[in-house]
């Protein structure tokens, strides 16, 4: 299928706040570097608003203060209207779905989520990033009923945000309990069967999960029967499984990022067991590994990827969201020239979008 230049020349930008310094960094440095670097808009962190709040009120404010977390998400909805930009999504709401009837874990979501929508409203923003549990299974309903409980979570969540005329969109994470490939996020998305539940799909999820594996040497998994070649080939037919498969309006945005090897591979114990509270191995790459696409040193099919995702007919938002750490993935390592680590990551998007046009 043919990705013409002119199909391209105006898919929107977004950068993440999350992705530039730290969450101590103040938000307005981020949001006017994001500005000056061309991007349209921004997924609003959430770490970036309790940072923001706490400075903005001058006293801690906490992730159930909603009423202080309202109070400051207008002022930063007015300094986005100042910078230009648009909040596309409040992210990462994360651990919501699977938690059993009655549990404290399952009270703790609704909360938050009834919390978050307020905040959403505060901050000018109609989308709602929802990442697939990563909670260990033990902790969640039993695994018979998972799926099932994850279904009735999600339109839960879905009826919560319709009102307001507010969306969800739902991302694999490459690490989670239950839904780490784009496949099982979208069987969930297609069984919840709600217009205003689609998806997040991510260029590092994407190849994390079935091609890339941090804790092999080659930093590719090297469990396929069929080897190397037998990994990329399925990898090529799950990319055109997801291009024929998803409708275009279901895929509410993109986020993109590459990944370095890192320089030892990583271990798979988490740390407190397989159940335990420990980031598990690709959750830990996620968090310190993730470069703009063509940094010196990332090697995740980054391209491949997003032309999947643009032959199916998707032309909306491309959110560049990276956490990179360095090679060596140090979590204190941050570009500290704000503005021209923002114009470096517009000059990816821009040579992404070129590389990825097939002249028909």
């Amino acid at each position: 299928m043919a990705i013409p230049t002119s199909s391209t020349t105006q898919i929107p930008s977004c950068f993440a706040s999350v992705s530039l310094g730290f969450p101590t960094t103040p938000l307005p440095a981020k949001l006017a570097a994001i500005s000056a670097a061309g991007f349209q808009a921004l997924e609003l962190g959430f770490p970036d608003l309790l940072s923001f709040a706490s400075a903005h009120l001058g006293k801690d404010v906490g992730p159930y203060d909603f009423d202080d977390l309202c109070t400051a998400g207008e002022e930063v909805k007015r300094l986005c209207e100042r910078f230009g930009l648009k909040v596309l999504v409040l992210q990462p709401f994360s651990n919501f779905e699977g938690w059993a009837e009655g549990s404290e874990g399952r009270e703790d979501a609704f909360r938050r989520a009834k919390g978050w929508v307020r905040v959403m409203e505060a901050v000018g923003t109609d989308m709602l990033q929802v990442g697939s549990t990563d909670t260990p299974s033990s902790k969640l309903v039993s695994p018979d009923s998972l799926l099932e409980t994850v279904i009735s979570d999600l339109r839960a969540l879905s009826s919560l945000l319709a009102p307001h005329s507010f969306r969800l969109a739902y991302e694999n994470w490459c690490w989670s309990t239950h839904a780490p490939t784009w496949r099982a996020a979208w069987s969930i998305v297609q069984a919840v069967d709600r217009d205003n539940v689609g998806l997040c799909l991510d260029t590092f999820q994407t190849a994390g999960s079935e091609w890339a594996d941090p804790c092999t040497v080659s930093g590719l998994i090297e469990t396929h029967p069929a080897g190397e070649e037998g990994l990329e080939k399925d990898f090529r037919a799950s990319l055109e499984d997801l291009a024929d498969e998803i409708p275009p309006e279901k895929i509410f945005f993109l986020q993109i990022s590459d990944a370095y090897r890192p320089p030892e591979p990583l271990s798979r114990e988490v740390e407190g067991g397989e159940e335990g509270e420990g980031m598990r191995p690709r959750g830990k790459w996620s968090h310190d590994f993730r470069p703009v696409p063509f940094s010196q040193g990332g090697y995740l099919p980054v391209v491949d990827v997003t032309k999947a995702v643009l032959r199916t007919g998707f032309r909306g938002w491309f959110s560049m969201e990276v956490f990179d750490g360095g090679k060596e993935g140090k979590q204190d390592w941050r570009e500290e020239d704000l503005e021209a680590f923002a114009k470096g990551a517009m000059r990816a998007h821009e040579k992404l979008v070129r590389e990825c046009v097939v002249e028909g």
